[in-house]
């Protein structure tokens, strides 16, 4: 079940920003919502050098350690579904230098979301025992990173 979503968000520009512009305030599967609101944004990203999309990357990652925990004790909810930050910067590593294509942003989206999902060694212990705004973005990063490999192994023997 999905947790309520709370006024905030629609208010607090840290809230709404972390519960990704408000796609994360969808009634279900909000972490897909997210990672879908992340794709347009991907669009602008894409044709950076790599130097800056990976300082992108980085400022997101820092960025959003804090937007997540800000915004978690703020609401009293550690992880609230509809924080979806992570999932916009985990999603952004997946398809870090994919060409910009239909099929490879569609890969690029389901293994991302398989990996967040499925929570595979070691997604899931982070999940666990990682606390606070570190928590909420290291496990989508992981999973980031496995889509990544995935991605880019495809590419260099098939593409």
């Amino acid at each position: 079940m999905t947790e309520k979503t709370p006024a905030s968000v629609w208010s607090n520009p840290v809230h709404f920003t972390a519960f990704g512009f408000g796609s994360g305030a969808a009634p279900v599967a909000p972490g897909t919502f997210g990672t879908l609101a992340a794709v347009p944004l991907w669009l602008f990203l894409a044709p950076l050098s790599t130097d800056a999309y990976l300082l992108t990357l980085i400022v997101a990652f820092i960025i959003g350690v804090w937007l997540c925990h800000q915004t978690s004790a703020d609401i009293g909810v550690h992880d609230h579904g509809g924080i979806v930050w992570d999932e916009f910067v985990g999603l952004w590593i997946a398809l870090f230098a994919v060409p910009v294509h239909w099929f490879w942003v569609l890969l690029g989206f389901a293994l991302f979301r398989l990996f967040d999902i499925w929570k595979p060694w070691p997604i899931g212990w982070v999940d666990q025992r990682v606390s606070g705004g570190m928590g909420i973005m290291l496990d989508d990063v992981i999973a980031g990173i496995y889509a990544l490999v995935i991605i880019q192994c495809l590419l260099y023997f098939f593409y």
